[in-house]
């Protein structure tokens, strides 16, 4: 059997990702709360002599061989670690780390997958590479350590897994284009050593659902022009639970009962992404928020902020985010679909039940989500693709939340990537997607 073509061992692998992702989140509940200080590893710093701005994107600096351990127990899967040159928010040179899990065999031709992660953290220990080395176990880098089980039926069937650091060393959270460079210089790197068994020619295919979701969908969009040697080589990209304009999804979730949380942990990682101060608009019951949770998780954010909002955290004079000059010019920035056009199939799944996780869906301009992320700026998205000839296939879940549309998403999605790389013609429903919300930038405070 080459290339995974029998339609029954696609149906066997998808049934075996959703079941990992049950078991993942059973056992993120009993996951240890603790971790115990490290030094500093130093596998993560580039020593080199020779500049990183004279490297090319996708430069291997590091190498180094571990097996893939999920809460902190070894497994017989071989993973090669990568420290990698890659680019910053800013265009800056940077070195990222990517994991690299060796299948146990292989049918016919290798093909490698793309793995985003959703660790969601502003935390640089709780990245995946962390954990899949066997790093200390903690409850913000519980995601990243038991998530790395969902990769099992992938390697059983005989892919090679590459899983990006996507964040960058800084943890850089919401910080879409960074992900999606991160992403593709992911895929470079993997291709340039000669320890991972792929190269050139082998195909690639991406997939992420909601931290992961940005990685998988920036990194779609800037292929054609950052990295047209990967873009090349890409049969699809599935995502779900996407974050499209940062600016709506704020209003969304604010004063929220679960979600409000994550409005600090955005601010804090884009702000650091873009080396911006932010503290001179703040409150004292902002500055205060932004302190504690510089190195947060969103686990240490869901639910613990009910009712939070940005009038809150702000002086006086500054009571709607768009009246801050600085927060309009990087928010402008992050719209999805500013940075170019996907030329691989997408499949994009989406929750519209956001109200089962405490995210009214009435706010005029935003209308429904699943409870972060906004259905209607994804439904727009997906029509600005097809518009441009890009085949989406898209797919929304009304009357499920943003936790909840995961579970019907992975194994759909995973059956999708998987007919990708066999070759088989992608399908689209640009036709019946209807429509969403305007995705125009914030125009700057003043006119």
């Amino acid at each position: 059997m080459s290339g995974l073509v029998v339609r029954p061992r696609r149906t066997t692998l998808a049934s075996s990702l959703v079941a990992a992702v049950l078991v993942v989140l059973l056992m993120a509940l009993v996951a240890p709360g603790a971790r115990a200080a490290t030094a500093p590893d130093p596998f993560y710093a580039y020593t080199g002599s020779t500049p990183l701005a004279q490297m090319a994107p996708g430069t291997v600096l590091k190498t180094r061989t571990t097996s893939l351990h999920i809460i902190g127990i070894p497994l017989p899967v071989k993973a090669v670690q990568l420290l990698y040159r890659s680019t910053g928010p800013s265009g800056q040179p940077t070195a990222n780390v990517t994991s690299v899990l060796l299948p146990p065999w292989r049918f016919g031709a290798a093909k490698l997958v793309s793995y985003q992660s959703f660790y969601d953290s502003l935390n640089p220990e709780d990245g995946p590479s962390r954990a899949i080395a066997g790093g200390g176990i903690s409850l913000g880098g519980a995601i990243s350590q038991l998530e790395s089980g969902l990769m099992v039926p992938l390697l059983l069937g005989g892919y090679t897994i590459t899983i990006s650091d996507t964040e960058g060393q800084q943890a850089d959270f919401a910080a879409g284009p960074e992900y999606g460079m991160n992403t593709l210089d992911a895929v470079r790197a993997t291709t340039n050593s000669p320890l991972t068994g792929v190269n050139g020619n082998t195909k690639v295919g991406m997939i992420g659902y909601s931290g992961g979701a940005i990685a998988t969908e920036w990194a779609a969009e800037l292929a054609p022009t950052y990295a047209p040697d990967v873009n090349r080589r890409l049969v699809g990209a599935a995502m779900g639970g996407v974050l499209v304009d940062p600016a709506h999804n704020l209003h969304y979730v604010d004063g929220s009962s679960i979600w409000a949380g994550v409005m600090p942990m955005a601010l804090i990682g884009i702000a650091r992404a873009y080396d911006i101060d932010l503290k001179p608009y703040m409150s004292d019951k902002g500055i205060e928020i932004y302190n504690k949770l510089e190195k947060a998780s969103i686990v240490n954010v869901l639910g613990q902020y009910s009712g939070l909002t940005w009038s809150q955290m702000a002086k006086p004079q500054y009571q709607t985010p768009e009246s801050v000059g600085i927060y309009v010019e990087f928010a402008n920035k992050l719209i999805m679909g500013t940075g170019g056009t996907p030329t691989t199939p997408l499949f994009i799944g989406q929750g519209a039940g956001g109200e089962i996780e405490g995210t009214p869906g009435d706010k005029a301009g935003i209308g429904k989500g699943d409870g972060v992320m906004i259905a209607g700026d994804v439904r727009t998205l997906a029509r600005q693709y097809c518009a441009a000839g890009t085949k989406v296939q898209y797919q929304q879940y009304d009357y499920l939340s943003h936790t909840l549309s995961a579970l019907p998403w992975l194994p759909t999605a995973a059956g999708w990537l998987l007919d990708r790389f066999a070759g088989r013609t992608a399908p689209q429903n640009c036709s019946s997607i209807a429509p969403g919300n305007p995705l125009t930038p914030i125009p700057a405070p003043g006119g």
